[in-house]
């Protein structure tokens, strides 16, 4: 192997290695250490010197073997980060503080408290070197989050109440409508409209419409998403004192609100809703008259065609069977026009479900295979 060295600052590197069947990495490891430590080998000296005076026959040379001492371990670098250093940055990372931040986000807080650890390379180097490049939050990485499924079989026993916003006068400006509505009769038990979005006048709201409602300790749920308004500690105090139960909405789960939801797509939809309000009191006077249009006059499809109002203080019965008489009536008078049979109201719903559970699977009772 030493007398490969002096040829190769003359000769192509390339042939030669080629010819002895060395690979060009354990060459250049064995160069770049020291060869007079290292004891030639007699087998290289002998392929050199067919390779410089080739005989006749060619005779191939056996594989050189690489001296342990050749390969060198990989330096560390002088400016890495002490062990210590790491470790101050690691406990930076998975504080409390900075649990859910990025380290772009904590570079530049620590830079404008004047503290400075490391680059933000050097952080993500870090955490993607323990596999910690997910959210390093406890809740939120084994947060989980129960499917609601409530049942209403009769007025004030589900309340759903959520917020949207209603565009202002001025681009970026909106006014905040809260609106409690019951699940069973869809009747708009409680609103208010104000300039934003704030948990204590969540609580006073609720607080109100549960007194005008007269409802008791145990007889209510009421279900929300997760706004911060529909989680503050002051609303869930508010219901755990007045014995109301509260469930709240899966993350990023469009369905499982769906009267709140499905009623602020009436009140925007209206042909004359405003595409923006001049002022919150135009907002407030605009909503006042929607909601005394939605609860008595808008016959609701989910309610056999009968108005909130009506479903909400126990009047269904007797309006379906006025309804029924008029039907009995017409088709007294033309029973040709109704060729299938005489006309029926459709009753109202007995039971209103947000998520119903699944159905249970089907028994076979006479022991046959059900999948032959």
């Amino acid at each position: 192997m030493a007398s490969i060295v002096e040829p190769s600052r003359t000769l192509p590197v390339a042939p030669l290695l080629s010819a002895l069947g060395m690979s060009r990495a354990s060459f250049y490891r064995y160069r770049a250490g020291s060869p007079s430590s290292q004891p030639p080998t007699s087998s290289a000296d002998e392929a050199l010197a067919t390779i410089c005076d080739p005989p006749t026959a060619v005779q191939s040379a056996p594989s050189p073997v690489v001296p342990a001492a050749a390969t060198r371990p990989c330096p560390v670098p002088g400016r890495g980060l002490s062990p210590a250093e790491q470790e101050l940055v690691r406990q930076t990372l998975y504080s409390e503080r900075f649990g859910d931040d990025t380290p772009t986000e904590i570079f530049a807080t620590l830079l404008d408290e004047g503290t400075y650890l490391c680059s933000v390379s050097t952080m993500y180097r870090l955490l993607r070197g323990e596999g910690a490049n997910e959210p390093r939050s406890r809740a939120r990485r084994h947060a989980h989050y129960e499917k609601p499924e409530l049942l209403a079989t009769r007025p004030n026993e589900v309340w759903s109440w959520d917020i949207t916003k209603l565009k202002g006068p001025r681009p970026w400006s909106y006014y905040y409508l809260y609106v409690i509505i019951d699940v069973f009769s869809r009747y708009v038990v409680g609103y208010t409209v104000a300039y934003q979005e704030s948990k204590e006048l969540a609580t006073q709201l609720i607080d109100e419409t549960l007194h005008k409602q007269n409802i008791l300790p145990g007889q209510l749920t009421i279900h929300a998403d997760r706004g911060s308004a529909m989680t503050s500690k002051p609303v869930a105090l508010l219901m755990s004192d007045l014995g109301v139960l509260k469930t709240h909405a899966r993350p990023h789960v469009s369905n499982d609100n769906p009267y709140s939801e499905a009623h602020f797509k009436t009140l925007k939809y209206r042909p004359d809703f405003p595409a923006r309000f001049a002022s919150i009191e135009h907002a407030r006077s605009d909503c006042a008259r929607f909601f005394e249009w939605y609860n008595g006059e808008h016959h609701h499809g989910g309610l056999a065609l009968l108005t909130p109002v009506v479903v909400h203080h126990g009047a269904a019965e007797h309006v379906i069977s006025h309804r029924q008489q008029q039907l009995d009536a017409a088709y007294r008078r033309h029973p040709q026009r109704f060729v299938n049979r005489p006309p029926r109201h459709a009753p109202l719903p007995e039971a209103v479900w947000i998520n119903p559970p699944a159905p249970a699977p089907a028994v076979n009772t006479q022991g046959n295979d059900t999948d032959a």
